[in-house]
C-alpha cells in the first residue's frame, strides 16, 4: 500500500461552506482549508457531490477538534480513516 498523498499539489476549494457555521479563528481556519484541499486532491476530487466534500470537511473537522493543526497530519488521518475498510 503506498503512503497518503498529501504532498500534491493542491486546487482552490475552500472548506468554509461546509463549517456548518462552525467558528475558527483564521489561522486554524486557514489550515482545515489546506487540509479539505490537500484530502480532496489525494482523494480526486473535483465537481462530486457536495456530500461527499461535506464528509470530507467534516473528517478534518472533527480530526482538528482533537487538538490536530498540521494540515499534512489532518490529511494523512483523514486519507486513514476515509480508506479503513469497515469490518
Amino acid at each position: 500500500m503506498s503512503a497518503p498523498a498529501c504532498h500534491q499539489e493542491r486546487t482552490t476549494m475552500p472548506i468554509t461552506p461546509y463549517l456548518n457555521g462552525q467558528q475558527f479563528d483564521p489561522e486554524t481556519k486557514r489550515i482545515l482549508g489546506l487540509a479539505f484541499e490537500m484530502t480532496c486532491a489525494a482523494l480526486h476530487i473535483g465537481e462530486c457531490d457536495d456530500g461527499v466534500k461535506q464528509a470530507i470537511a467534516d473528517k478534518i473537522i472533527n480530526l482538528a477538534k482533537g487538538g490536530g493543526r498540521n494540515p499534512e497530519v489532518l490529511c494523512e488521518q483523514a486519507l486513514k480513516d476515509i480508506r479503513r475498510p469497515e469490518v
